[in-house]
C-alpha cells in the first residue's frame, strides 16, 4: 500500500484535481438541494464532460457531485420539509421541527458535519478494504465472474419499487437493449436493423440521459408551475451547538457511519435504506428517544452520517468487481471504462497510483465539501427557490448538449430523445427506471463471462459449481433474494393490515 500512496498523492494534490473537486461539490450540493432534481440525474447530465478529461480529474469531479449530493439534500428537508433526495427524508422528521425551533443554522450544521464524519469514514473504509477485496477478485475465472453478475442482477429485486415483476420487466428489457450491437463473441451485428451506427452498440451516457434526465423535464411539464419564496434570514441565526449536544451525536454519528459502509458494500441496497436503518437504532439506543421527531440532533446525525457512509463503500464491489454498488455509481463504471480502467485486480497492480488517487481523493471531496458547506450554505438555501421555468429549459440544454458531446453527431441526439420517449412510457406504466439502467451495465459481462465458462467446460453448468467461489457466490444470491422478497411480503402484509 505504501509504495502506491505516496505516487498517488502526487498525482492528486494538483490545481486541476482541486478545482474539479470544488466544481463537483458545489454542482452536486446545488441540484440535490433542489426537490425533484436527484444526485443520479446530476450525474448523468455532467458525464460526458468527463469524456474528455484524464481518469483523476474526470471521477474527482463525479465523485464530488456524489458525495455532496448527500448532504445537499439536507438543505431543503431542514429549510421547507421537503427532502431534496429520497435519502434526506429520514434527515427532515428532525431536521425541519429543530429548523422551526429557531435553530435552522444549527440543524445544518448538523447535518454538515455527521455527512463529513461518515464520507471520511467510508473513504478509509475504501482504502483499506478495496485492496484486499481486489486480492480475492484476482483468483475468480469467468464462471466466477458470471456468479458475481448475477449476484449483481440481485440488485434489480432490492430497486424494484412496490412490484418485483415490473421491477423484473424492466430489466428484462435493459438487458434486451444491451444486445444491441456486435455479438461480443462472433462479432455478428444482433438487432442493428440495417443502421451502421448501432454496431458498437449504444452508449450508456445516451442512453441515460432520455432515461433518467428527459423523462424529468416531460414529468414536470404535466405538473403546474409552482413557486417557493424562501426567506433565508432565518439561517442567520447563531448556529450554536452545545458541548452536550456533540456529546450526544457521538456515538450515533459513529455507529451509523458503521451501518452506511454495511449497507453499502452489499450491492441492492442505498442510502435510503442506511438512512433509515441507522435513524431506527440510534431511536433505540437513545437516552431521549421522546426528542426524535421533534427535533432531535441525534437524529438527523444518524440520518445523515449513515447516508454518506454509503459513498465510499458502494465503490468497494465497484473498483473490485465491477459491480455497481447503486444506481449511481453504475454510471460512473463508464467514466472509469472511457479511460481503458476495467474494474478488478489490475486496476490495483497495473493502475495502483491512479487507483490510490481515486480513493485517497474520495477524503479530499468530503473535506472540500465540509469548506464549501460551512459558507456557501445561504446560496444552497437559495437555490431552492428557483423558478421551474427558468431550471427546466436550463435541464433541457444540458440534455441535449451532453447527448451531441459524447460522439459529436445529431444520431445520439435521436436516441436520447427516443429513450426519453420510452422512459415516460415505461412511467405511465409504473415500470421502475433503475432496473433497466442495472441490465444495461451487467448485460454484456454476464452474457460473455457465461458464455465463455460454456466454451471452458464444453457445455456442462457444471463449471457454475466446481469452486468455492461459485458456491459462496450462490449461498449469497439465494440469501438475498430471500431476504428481499421477505422483506417484500412484510410491506404487503403491512400494507393489508393498515387498509383494515
Amino acid at each position: 500500500m505504501l509504495q502506491h500512496i505516496i505516487p498517488a498523492t502526487g498525482l492528486l494534490f494538483t490545481l486541476e484535481n482541486i478545482l474539479w473537486i470544488n466544481i463537483g461539490v458545489f454542482v452536486g450540493s446545488v441540484f440535490a438541494a433542489i426537490p425533484g432534481l436527484s444526485v443520479i440525474l446530476c450525474v448523468i447530465l455532467f458525464l460526458p464532460v468527463t469524456y474528455s478529461m484524464m481518469a483523476i480529474p474526470g471521477m474527482m469531479f463525479l465523485l464530488g457531485i456524489y458525495c455532496a449530493g448527500g448532504y445537499g439534500g439536507s438543505v431543503s428537508a431542514i429549510l421547507i420539509n421537503t427532502p431534496g433526495t429520497p435519502h434526506a427524508a429520514a434527515t427532515m422528521l428532525d431536521g425541519h421541527p429543530l429548523s422551526e425551533q429557531g435553530r435552522t443554522k444549527a440543524a445544518l450544521k448538523i447535518a454538515l458535519y455527521a455527512s463529513t464524519f461518515g464520507g471520511v469514514f467510508s473513504a478509509l473504509m475504501l482504502l483499506f478494504l478495496g485492496p484486499q477485496v481486489a486480492k480475492v477478485a484476482a483468483q475468480l475465472g469467468t464462471a466466477e465472474y458470471f456468479m458475481v453478475c448475477v449476484f449483481g442482477l440481485t440488485i434489480i429485486a432490492g430497486v424494484s419499487g412496490k412490484s418485483m415483476i415490473k421491477g423484473l420487466i424492466s430489466a428484462c428489457l435493459g438487458l434486451l437493449i444491451s444486445c444491441v450491437g456486435s455479438d461480443p463473441m462472433t462479432s455478428y451485428d444482433r438487432f442493428t436493423f440495417g443502421i451502421s451506427r448501432l454496431y458498437l452498440g449504444l452508449d450508456l451516457a445516451i442512453c441515460l440521459i432520455g432515461l433518467f434526465a428527459l423523462v424529468e423535464i416531460m414529468a414536470k411539464a404535466e405538473k403546474p408551475l409552482d413557486r417557493l419564496n424562501l426567506d433565508t434570514t432565518q439561517i442567520k441565526d447563531d448556529g450554536a451547538i452545545s458541548r452536550d449536544e456533540y456529546k450526544r451525536m457521538a456515538r450515533p454519528v459513529l455507529l451509523s457511519s458503521i451501518i452506511g459502509v454495511l449497507v453499502g458494500i452489499i450491492p441492492g441496497t442505498g442510502a435510503s435504506e442506511a438512512s433509515w436503518f441507522s435513524y431506527n437504532t440510534a431511536k433505540n439506543m437513545s437516552k431521549h428517544p421522546e426528542e426524535f421527531g421533534h427535533g432531535s440532533v441525534e437524529g438527523i446525525a444518524a440520518a445523515e452520517s449513515a447516508n454518506n457512509a454509503v459513498t465510499g463503500a458502494t465503490l468497494i464491489p465497484l473498483l473490485t468487481l465491477g459491480i455497481p454498488g447503486d444506481g449511481t455509481v453504475a454510471i460512473m463504471l463508464s467514466a472509469l471504462m472511457i479511460n481503458g480502467l476495467n474494474p478488478g485486480l489490475s486496476l490495483f497492480t497495473t493502475q495502483g497510483d491512479i487507483m490510490y488517487a481515486i480513493m485517497l481523493g474520495l477524503i479530499l471531496v468530503n473535506i472540500f465539501m465540509c469548506l464549501q458547506g460551512k459558507f456557501l450554505t445561504s446560496l444552497f438555501a437559495k437555490v431552492v427557490s428557483i423558478p421551474q421555468e427558468i431550471l427546466t429549459p436550463i435541464i433541457v440544454i444540458f440534455c441535449f448538449a451532453g447527448a451531441y458531446s459524447v460522439n459529436g453527431n445529431y444520431f445520439d441526439v435521436g436516441v436520447a430523445l427516443v429513450f426519453g420517449i420510452l422512459a415516460w412510457v415505461l412511467r405511465k406504466l409504473e415500470l421502475p427506471p433503475v432496473p433497466i439502467l442495472l441490465g444495461l451495465v451487467l448485460g454484456s459481462m454476464t452474457e460473455t463471462n457465461f458464455r465463455r465458462a460454456l466454451l471452458i467446460s464444453n457445455g456442462s453448468p457444471s463449471i457454475f459449481f466446481s469452486s468455492i467461489y461459485c458456491i459462496i457466490f450462490l449461498v449469497l444470491i439465494v440469501a438475498a433474494v430471500g431476504t428481499i422478497v421477505r422483506g417484500k411480503m412484510k410491506e404487503k402484509k403491512a400494507a393489508a393490515q393498515k387498509e383494515d
